[in-house]
């Protein structure tokens, strides 16, 4: 299949993904708050792609939730070219993607992340993943997610829900806490075995995404919390902030490669405490 044709059906997929996850974080909010949207370009000199913003914040159940699409393109600083593969050959790149995270009005309700993304420089990849965290042990959250996770992985290959799993305890975790960011979810990147079997796993990843996330909030967005359990959220989403500028790659990414700073520090909570 021509690079042009993945590269078209991979945006499509993410700008319809997009506009599905507004549609069911408005029905959870059932109104009460609303999207605010913002277009963004990479260049304003010269055509190098950019991206839609929405975010929705102070809702009843959503502190913040930021719903990003992105389709950049042009060529790597010195600095950050030899950190891609893919590069050796051709000092240029193409990447679409989308990124979700919710940070919840009740402590009782973690905070969920969802990214899947497709990077293209002289040969193409996808990446992502979803983790979540929880501010309290709940062993129903737990279920939830990896019951789900695991169904999604072993309809592709039975063998990759343990690897992924593996790789997102060892990503999202921050060294100098010696402690893992939550309780996982499965992480993946450089996924280039079959395009039709890996863009099939990104699209099904992506419905997944939606039922795990209406089945957490829909569990837990009720029970009632006090000040103490929100000033742990507070402190836990310290921690959520630390990863994020520290260790994230696709913060990095976005960053380095002239990304909209606004739209890469969408995953920032809006209030978070340190001790």
């Amino acid at each position: 299949m021509d690079i042009k044709i993945k590269k078209k059906l991979v945006k499509n997929w993410f700008i319809s993904l997009q506009e599905i996850i507004c549609s069911e974080i408005i029905k959870i909010e059932k109104k009460t708050a609303k999207f605010k949207t913002k277009e963004w370009k990479r260049n304003h000199s010269r055509d190098e792609g950019g991206g839609k913003s929405r975010v929705l914040e102070n809702g009843d159940i959503f502190d913040k939730v930021g719903v990003n699409f992105s389709e950049v393109y042009g060529k790597f600083s010195k600095e950050f070219k030899n950190k891609i593969p893919g590069t050796e050959k051709v000092n240029k790149f193409w990447a679409s993607g989308i990124s979700i995270v919710m940070h919840m009005k009740n402590p009782h309700v973690p905070a969920i992340h969802f990214n899947t993304r497709y990077i293209y420089t002289d040969h193409g990849w996808f990446g992502g993943g979803i983790d979540v965290t929880p501010c309290f042990n709940d062993k129903n959250v737990k279920k939830i997610l990896f019951k789900e996770l695991k169904k999604v992985c072993d309809r592709q290959n039975k063998n990759i829900f343990k690897k992924y799993k593996k790789w997102c305890d060892d990503y999202f975790y921050l060294p100098h806490r010696k402690e893992t960011r939550g309780i996982g979810g499965i992480f993946f990147d450089y996924k280039k075995d079959n395009w039709k079997k890996d863009f099939s796993f990104v699209r099904e990843l992506g419905i997944s995404f939606i039922k795990i996330f209406n089945k957490i909030i829909s569990a837990r967005k009720n029970k009632k919390w006090n000040k103490s359990q929100k000033n742990i959220q507070f402190l836990k989403r310290g921690r959520y902030v630390e990863f994020n500028l520290l260790y994230d790659r696709g913060t990095k990414f976005g960053l380095q490669t002239g990304g909209n700073v606004e739209s890469i520090l969408m995953s920032l909570p809006p209030t978070a405490k340190w001790k």
